[in-house]
């Protein structure tokens, strides 16, 4: 599916407070479990807001993400020294903050049956210029916790690692710079 036809079919929306999914699988019984019953919770508490990713004609959930505030800061790093490489060239002099404002993008799904059609890497490239153009407030980074697994996509889209503290762990703490889509 090219983005045009993706376009005509499918929209992003904000998940409305107090909607519930009602039926989705992606194959991650985690993220099924969120989208189905704790997506909500999270968006009451504002802890998160939940995007859906929808069939215009159907109205059927077919994929969806989650965003929370983050941060990048001087205790993701090992000692100073990492986070002063990590800044420098990024940031003039008088930018050089102890912590850098993100976007924490919680969860991302994809329903089994659009496996394989780019549908996950649209929705990053949408998140990503949604902070770019229409940014409200300000918000240098995207960041993951991404399962091992799933790594290697986020990687083959301009998603690097933090560190190499939790390179062997479940999950793995990834960024992508803002700057870089301007």
């Amino acid at each position: 599916m090219d983005f045009s036809e993706i376009s005509k079919r499918y929209e992003v929306r904000k998940l409305s407070v107090g909607e519930q999914v009602r039926s989705f699988d992606c194959g991650d019984a985690d993220l099924n479990d969120f989208i189905l019953n704790e997506a909500v919770a999270y968006r009451k508490a504002l802890l998160a807001v939940t995007y859906i990713f929808e069939d215009k004609e159907t109205k059927q959930t077919v994929a969806f993400f989650s965003l929370a505030n983050d941060r990048v800061s001087l205790s993701d790093f090992e000692n100073k020294n990492e986070f002063n490489r990590f800044r420098k060239g990024r940031f003039v002099n008088e930018k050089r903050l102890r912590s850098y404002p993100a976007v924490k993008l919680c969860r991302l799904g994809v329903d089994k049956s659009l496996k394989g059609q780019q549908i996950g890497t649209i929705l990053l490239r949408f998140i990503k210029s949604y902070f770019v153009i229409d940014n409200k407030t300000g918000c240098r980074f995207v960041t993951v916790d991404a399962y091992a697994n799933a790594v290697p996509f986020y990687m083959r889209n301009g998603f690097v690692p933090l560190n190499d503290d939790d390179k062997d762990e479940p999950t793995r703490l990834l960024y992508f710079d803002l700057n870089e889509v301007i």
